[in-house]
């Protein structure tokens, strides 16, 4: 049986391989989309679109992230800091 480390890591590995392979294969198809749009339509004044979220929500959610990671690896961080790593 594997261990318990073995198997977070083979977790953490496949989950993350996921999640990466659905942000490339949405990445590589917005590109495509906007390659066969822009080949369409030849026109100067396109309209640009706005993206489904605002600059402030963007914003603000960063400053969540942000607050959420120094939250669950702050005591981590002291932790190795008293110890002298």
């Amino acid at each position: 049986m594997i261990s318990v480390l073995a198997q977070e890591r083979l977790l953490g590995f496949a989950l993350g391989s996921v999640c990466m392979g659905v942000a490339l294969f949405e990445n590589h198809r917005s590109i495509c989309r906007s390659i066969s749009l822009n080949a369409i339509d030849h026109q100067p004044h396109q309209q640009i679109r706005e993206p489904i979220f605002g600059k402030k929500f963007r914003s603000e959610f960063k400053h969540m992230w942000n607050k959420a990671v120094d939250g669950a690896v702050g005591p981590v961080i002291t932790s190795l800091s008293s110890h002298g790593w």
